[in-house]
């Protein structure tokens, strides 16, 4: 069977595939856990119910390093108070006035959720130790262009254990990659329409060096949170969500229009909830009572479709083994995404998202 790229070959002008969204998370290997945060106050003799003790000084540097890093870019940090508040209009805005060189951009600070610990002493055992718990801490985002990665942001909590979340997007990557190569090329809002050299292109962006990007994440961790240096730890990096795209760009509209008709529809009916958990590494088990589907949405930059599951509580004391063995994970798996899917006794449901646009 033909692929839509050969079948259509003299009417599409080029075929690029690359990262999109690219969302990292650094972690702190003895601090991102109770027990090894623990260990650590253990073995820096720390009383385990000096726990707010330890991590107040921590905090306060964090902040004002950022007061610092403000003072330094002729910046002022913008607290936000509105939910609805959209960090990315007020990024352009700027970008708009200060144009496109390499540097920070805005800082902004939010009072968010974070995961961090508890002191808990046990009557039952004796110990005393530190156990998960959810609370609230000020984080800072640093929106920056970086020379390589294009629009960058950071954002740091001022609580223990200090998770990272650094985002950047592959198409900007690659963009500064063919400047770098002389290579023209057209970028309209997150796609290349137009590139002078689609092979070489192609060469690029298949060529990421991982050590590089290491290197990169490990200077930004310093740069912005940088207790790590008098504590001698280093981040270890791991990827939270990541999009990779395939960009097709016909030469003609009047080529594209008849089959994008046909290509929406394929994806409708022939991509389900099931697909796309297989694609994830998971399978829906015979204890999965919830509801799937798909939304079907026409916006004026194109068409989304929405590939959507929902697991809803079918009773009070819904137990985390029994959600693992819905979606066929183990109990620590889901522990340690309980902030994302949030499956307290308050909510009713639980939504998870798998978007194919």
């Amino acid at each position: 069977m033909q692929l839509l790229t050969e079948r259509h070959s003299d009417q599409i002008a080029g075929v690029l595939s690359c990262y999109d969204r690219i969302l990292v998370q650094g972690t702190l290997p003895t601090f991102c856990y109770a027990q090894g945060m623990t260990g650590y106050l253990y073995a820096q003799g720390i009383r385990v119910f000096d726990y707010a003790c330890f991590a107040q000084p921590l905090r306060d540097q964090l902040q004002a390093n950022a007061e610092r890093l403000a003072c330094e870019n002729g910046l002022s940090i913008e607290y936000i108070r509105k939910v609805n508040f959209r960090k990315e209009d007020r990024v352009r805005a700027r970008l708009r006035e200060r144009g496109t060189h390499p540097g920070l951009i805005c800082i902004f600070s939010a009072l968010e959720r974070c995961c961090t610990y508890q002191p808990w002493h046990d009557k039952k055992t004796g110990k005393t130790f530190l156990r998960p718990h959810d609370g609230k801490c000020l984080h800072y985002y640093f929106y920056f262009l970086d020379e390589d990665l294009g629009l960058v942001f950071v954002r740091v909590p001022t609580w223990c254990p200090f998770r990272l979340q650094i985002y950047f997007n592959g198409h900007e990557w690659l963009a500064s990659q063919l400047r770098r190569q002389g290579i023209a090329y057209q970028l309209l809002d997150n796609a290349f329409v137009e590139i002078a050299d689609w092979t070489r292109a192609q060469q690029l962006a298949d060529a990421w060096s991982m050590k590089a990007l290491h290197e990169r994440f490990d200077a930004f961790a310093r740069r912005y949170c940088p207790i790590i240096i008098a504590l001698g730890f280093t981040y270890h990096w791991s990827l939270e969500q990541v999009e990779y795209s395939t960009d097709l760009v016909f030469r003609h509209p009047q080529d594209l229009q008849p089959l994008y008709e046909a290509l929406v529809r394929t994806a409708i009916h022939t991509v389900k909830p099931q697909n796309i958990a297989t694609f994830l590494g998971r399978k829906f088990t015979a204890l999965y009572q919830g509801e799937m589907g798909n939304h079907f949405q026409t916006r004026i930059e194109g068409t989304r479709i929405t590939v959507y599951t929902v697991f809803e509580y079918l009773r009070a004391g819904e137990t985390r083994d029994s959600i693992a063995a819905a979606l066929n994970l183990s109990s620590q798996e889901v522990e340690a995404t309980e902030d994302r899917w949030n499956y307290r006794s308050q909510a009713k449901r639980l939504q998870r998202q798998l978007t194919h646009s």
